[in-house]
């Protein structure tokens, strides 16, 4: 062999490498549906309806796994769909084996069904799909399949419904060469292609209406590398291999959780002083890089093997570069080994910076080492306070993982000492820091530790010029949540709900209590307002079970700013999806994406007692009692032309509709919002709608089958229909959206993690699941494109909903019984 010649790299994967479930997308149905005799249709009734073709027949298919003359599964079926014009589902069949298991001659039966008789149907075309291609490759990406009229596909090695045909139309030659095209064979031009794929529409709609064929197009997921089929290894000793099952017995052993000895001392060896000279100057080669890229993809919740541990460890400094990097070589870290301790805390010198959301990481219970914690602490340091603000409720939960106890100092604890320093240079994180401390101090648990935090707090405030002004406020900040807590007992009183807010103003307008009046004072719930009294006559009692206290504070600006006061329920969770949104609203806004989000602020001031941000707004199930069963009617009444005469819904108000309930309908999957309801489900005037009462995350649900996301029939009504542009808007700006925020995964899990042992309700309930719930949701297994098309399917399944429906209907009748 010549060696000037170069060598082509051929890679591909082994298919008993790949444990993933077998999937097929059934696309759409092209071509005329068949005709019977009319000899046929005669004698039988039945099939005359069924023969005729119908632009509204709702048809369905079947897909079936065979191998060997054999069913190798059930078949499974599309879900129900009413079609208009044409024939589309974009469904995917998840088949129930794995392709490591896939037989050499696996092929798919697929059949078109319609409607014959009640409870019967008839094929109306089938086709038989091989798997395995030319030279044992996996067929991926998609086809055209022909169908047999009138045939049920038989599944069979030699069958007689073949998905090709000989032909040599014009559209079957494009569509060879359009899978090269997407296998990455052919050069791309992104001009010349947007003109050929037009093109080859045209060619394809003029040979679709000539046809008298019909043909089914399918996809197949795509890989990287070809996927070449091989029989799996199995290797026994020659005694094992004269047993039979029932001889086998599966004994435990107990010493297998035990570290080897071996394989202890073999680390110890590779990992040792010595080689560091020699592991200084390593660089990983094509094939190992790329392990590393995977590896550093890698979610937090993801375990390293020991092999993945080692090839961390080798190419540490290699890795000092990167800043990704950090925290996945600190898990191969053995901590109770003092030459790797040492080793791990000297590189953490000269590792380059890393990002906030991985320092937030450094700081959850994984890591216990002080110097870790400090190198974390350190890169905090470079963030601002807008930032900080939005991480300080997990922050101040990270001061548990401190070790901080009755014996030493805060000045063991970086983490403390950089909050209090923080909070103290900043009176608005000072506000909060505080009554997250104040809130903690409840817990019988951690109530030392906290209380010793906040008594530093305060010794160190009072030792910087107007501290002690600063003390005070936040003192008296604690003595109106106390008399807000005494109002509340109006509301439990037994008295009418008129006698109620009839006591409730006559005790804020006596001059006795001091509330209609007093020297300005930051609000707890939003120190940026300065509030100089309760206004008594717009005082009101909601009436909910709880019946929360409405509270309007007239400003020291001459504004106003209305609260929601709760008691006797705990408002850290919703406090912690609010601080979520607030988040996610921020990381959509810096990729230019503005939903119009509506992240109202809530303060939790005790276990059982908060403060919310009331927004002027009304339910939707109030809005369409009121207007007709129309969103746009209420839309319309409030956005007037001049004179007030009515006009159609602006364009900004419907765009602002459009965008916040792409932007909620993401966020609440992700979240796992349950309960969702047309009562907190609220639309203001200007077209923002937003979720209140987060009494259910995580996927839990007081109500049975709930969809993945609130989307009922009136919202997307209000956008004009599922036809409507308005509502292909809102489509791309939730895939858009979803995908956005699937880049910043790893930031919201490590937020959660640090709030495992925050006594939030849903995360108390399974505090070592939370975490992977939440990431079960953004599908971080899944490209950009399967991502949109995931998404795109749970906004089909939540408009198709039926059961939803029922329980809102329910949900409504319950709502009157109970006013």
């Amino acid at each position: 062999m010549d060696p000037r010649v170069p060598i082509k790299d051929f890679s591909y994967c082994l298919s008993p490498d790949l444990d993933l479930l077998l999937r097929v997308k059934i696309s759409s149905l092209e071509g005329r549906l068949p005709e019977r005799h009319f000899l046929e249709t005669l004698q039988d009734p039945y099939l005359r309806l069924a023969s005729r073709p119908r632009e509204l027949s709702d048809l369905y298919i079947t897909c079936q796994l065979f191998a060997d003359n054999k069913a190798a599964t059930l078949p499974m079926r599309t879900a129900h769909h009413s079609f208009s014009n044409h024939w589309t589902w974009n469904e995917w069949l998840n088949i129930p084996l794995r392709y490591r298991d896939l037989p050499l001659s696996s092929q798919l039966a697929f059949t078109v069904w319609d409607v014959y008789a009640p409870r019967k149907a008839v094929p109306l075309g089938g086709a038989t799909f091989r798997l395995y291609g030319k030279y044992n490759t996996l067929r991926q990406g998609k086809h055209k399949l022909f169908l047999w009229p009138w045939r049920e596909a038989d599944g069979l090695d030699q069958t007689s419904t073949p998905s090709k045909i000989d032909s040599q139309s014009e559209m079957d030659r494009l569509e060879k060469l359009m899978r090269k095209y997407e296998r990455g064979d052919m050069a791309r031009v992104e001009w010349l292609d947007q003109l050929t794929f037009r093109e080859i529409e045209k060619v394809n709609k003029t040979e679709t209406l000539e046809t008298k064929h019909m043909f089914l197009y399918i996809d197949l997921p795509q890989f990287d590398f070809p996927l070449v089929y091989s029989e799996k290894e199995y290797r026994l000793p020659m005694p094992m291999a004269r047993l039979v099952d029932s001889d086998l017995q599966i004994i435990p052993d107990p010493e297998a959780a035990r570290d080897n000895p071996v394989e202890n001392k073999h680390r110890k060896l590779a990992r040792s002083h010595r080689n560091g000279p020699l592991d200084r100057d390593l660089k990983p080669n094509a094939k190992i890089r790329d392990e590393l890229n995977k590896l550093l993809k890698y979610s937090p919740t993801q375990n390293l093997s020991t092999e993945e541990k080692d090839l961390l460890w080798k190419f540490r400094f290699y890795l000092t570069r990167d800043k990704k990097a950090l925290t996945k070589f600190l898990k191969c870290v053995v901590w109770t080994d003092p030459v790797e301790i040492k080793q791990a805390v000297d590189l953490l010198q000269v590792w380059v910076n890393i990002d906030v959301e991985d320092a937030l990481e450094l700081l959850g219970s994984t890591f216990e080492n002080s110097s870790v914690r400090a190198y974390a602490v350190l890169q905090l340091q470079k963030a601002d306070d807008e930032d900080l603000q939005l991480f300080l409720l997990q922050l101040v939960q990270a001061l548990k993982f401190e070790g901080i106890s009755d014996k030493n100092s805060l000045q063991s604890s970086p983490l403390a000492e950089f909050l209090i320093k923080r909070a103290i240079k900043n009176p608005l994180l000072g506000n909060y820091f505080y009554w997250y401390l104040m809130v903690e101090c409840e817990d019988k648990h951690w109530r030392a530790m906290f209380a010793k935090v906040a008594y530093y707090f305060m010794e160190t405030m009072v030792q910087v010029p107007d501290g002690v002004h600063r003390r005070k406020t936040l003192e008296r900040q604690g003595k109106l949540v106390e008399v807000l807590l005494e109002l509340c007992k109006v509301a439990r009183s037994k008295e009418s709900r008129p006698r109620k807010v009839e006591i409730l103003r006559a005790l804020l307008a006596d001059p006795k209590k001091g509330l209609q009046s007093f020297a300005p004072l930051p609000l707890p719930l939003d120190p940026h307002i300065e509030v100089t009294g309760i206004i008594p006559e717009k005082a009101n009692i909601f009436k909910s079970a709880l019946q929360p206290l409405k509270l309007t504070f007239s400003c020291l600006d001459g504004s106003e700013y209305t609260i929601i006061f709760k008691t006797g329920d705990d408002l850290r969770q919703d406090q912690l999806v609010v601080q979520i949104i607030t988040l996610m609203d921020k990381l959509l806004r810096k990729e230019n994406l503005d939903l119009k989000l509506t992240p109202y602020r809530v303060l939790a001031t005790g276990a059982d007692h908060g403060m919310v941000q009331f927004i002027a707004s009304l339910p939707l199930a109030t809005i369409l009692a009121e207007h007709g069963n129309s969103l746009l009617a209420y839309l319309r009444e409030f956005n007037r032309g001049e004179g007030g005469k009515p006009i159609p819904v602006p364009a900004s108000v419907m765009d602002t509709y459009v965008r916040s309930t792409a932007g909620y309908c993401v966020i609440t999957y992700l979240l796992g919002i349950g309960d969702r309801h047309l009562d907190n489900l609220l639309l203001t005037t200007g077209g923002n709608l937003f979720h209140i009462d987060f009494g259910f995350i995580l996927g839990r649900d007081p109500k049975p089958f709930p969809p993945p996301m609130k989307l009922s029939r009136e919202m997307v009504e209000t956008m004009g229909g599922a036809s409507s542009q308005s509502y292909q808007k809102f489509k791309s700006y939730c895939v858009v959206a979803f995908n956005s925020l699937r880049k910043n995964a790893n930031l919201i899990l490590n937020l959660f993690s640090l709030m495992i042992n925050a006594n939030v309700p849903d995360i108390a309930i399974e505090p070592d699941k939370a975490v992977f719930k939440v990431q079960d949701r953004f599908r971080l297994d899944l490209s950009d494109e399967e991502a949109i098309q995931y998404f795109q399917s749970l906004i089909n399944e939540s408009m198709g909903a039926m059961f939803p429906q029922v329980m809102e209907k329910i949900h409504q009748v319950a709502q009157l019984l109970r006013s």
